[in-house]
């Protein structure tokens, strides 16, 4: 499969989503402004879960499945979300403790402090955070169906029946929970697939207006047509969102126009840091100027005022901090992923025996020369080392 690693329709796709949140909390901050706003905050999430989705299957789902592999790409999510996450959680707990503030989305007490710490918390924007996380560790999994689909297919069906589950007894949303948000997660996950290995097919201008006109009914069509319920979360939504995200990915023109315009690419380059600090940002910056201009012109600044600031903490913060902890394991990855216990040479053992039975159904000759070439090559024990699949070959040109 070839596929850039860079898609920017959908850096753009993210700063849309990115603003739309900030637009659905500005109620919090001015309440008296609230009754005049539509509020697209659960949508914008949804298309944040299935674009995650769509990248991990996207930029990992080609890759060869060893221990190396997922580690780094254990540390990399890991790095790329908790230093930012922490900062965030901190600096709302310092709010939330100073007396007389009434900050609007607090976290209250040590308790839901280490709660929010832990990546069990649920206080404003971070209840999104922990089914991201549980999804990154549900993902190696997705990972080994990908590589081996027939050899999983078990798997894939599981997955396929808890999605359908999920879509008929309507688990609740938001939630922390991944279980309540796991078909977006999927449904993107599979758009990227698609997007993997169609990667023949050139889109149209046509489907570039189809692309924004989706995108536009996405977004809007709860509050213009009659009847829909409230509830976003459902598996329709999830469908929806992987297949805008599928298109957005392919780069249409004029959707791409916009979307990779710029100053939209911008935010969604700062999406991460602006999501989860608009909120306190925004209401320190009305604390600070509500008495010296009106309401309006004062929302605009805040406006202004937090996309500043999560540029800051993006450079300051986000950025240095991912950098640092993946500098750290290069530094010490090595050690850990050579590192072998009697579990590993079980499996080691257990991958040189599929060999040797691939082998001998295949019409091998020489049964015995290949075990032992199997059993006592050292390249080939080291590409086996921690390698879940059985074609070893392959995976070390890959």
């Amino acid at each position: 499969m070839s596929r850039p690693d860079y898609i920017p329709s959908l850096d753009g796709l993210r700063g849309v989503a990115a603003l739309l949140v900030v637009g659905a909390h500005i109620g919090f901050i001015f309440p008296t402004t609230a009754r005049h706003l539509v509020t697209m905050g659960d949508e914008a999430v949804g298309l944040f879960f299935a674009l995650s989705g769509f990248l991990m299957a996207h930029l990992y789902g080609s890759r060869p499945v060893t221990r190396e592999n997922v580690m780094d790409f254990l540390v990399s999510r890991f790095a790329r979300i908790y230093p930012v996450y922490l900062a965030a959680v901190v600096f709302v707990a310092m709010l939330s403790s100073m007396q007389n503030l009434d900050f609007v989305q607090p976290i209250m007490g040590g308790t839901d402090f280490v709660r929010h710490v832990f990546l069990l918390g649920s206080s404003g924007v971070f209840w999104s955070i922990p089914p991201e996380i549980q999804f990154y560790l549900l993902f190696p999994v997705l990972w080994l169906c990908m590589a081996q689909p027939q050899r999983y297919s078990g798997l894939i069906v599981g997955l396929t029946v808890v999605v359908v589950a999920d879509g008929l007894v309507e688990l609740p949303g938001p939630g922390i929970m991944l279980v309540s948000k796991l078909p977006y997660f999927l449904f993107g996950a599979l758009a990227g697939m698609m997007h993997s290995y169609w990667n023949s097919w050139i889109s149209s201008v046509l489907t570039g207006i189809l692309t924004l006109f989706l995108l536009v009914v996405f977004f809007t069509y709860r509050h213009i047509v009659s009847g829909f319920s409230p509830e976003f979360w459902g598996l329709q939504s999830a469908v929806a969102a992987a297949v805008i995200v599928g298109l957005v990915a392919r780069q249409p023109p004029i959707a791409a126009d916009v979307l990779a315009a710029a100053p939209i690419r911008f935010l969604g380059r700062i999406s991460f840091s602006l999501y989860l600090f608009h909120v306190p940002i925004m209401f320190l910056t009305r604390l600070t100027f509500h008495a010296l201009m009106p309401e309006p012109a004062l929302i605009v600044v805040t406006l202004f005022v937090a996309a500043v600031g999560a540029w800051f903490i993006h450079e300051t913060i986000e950025v240095p901090g991912r950098q640092r902890l993946v500098r750290l394991w290069q530094d010490n990855r090595s050690r850990v992923v050579s590192r072998k216990t009697p579990a590993d040479q079980t499996d080691r053992a257990i991958i040189n025996l599929q060999e040797v039975e691939k082998r001998l159904l295949h019409g091998a000759t020489s049964t015995m020369a290949d075990q032992r070439q199997v059993s006592t090559t050292p390249e080939a024990w080291d590409e086996a080392d921690g390698v879940i699949q059985d074609n070893l070959n392959e995976k070390r040109r890959a």
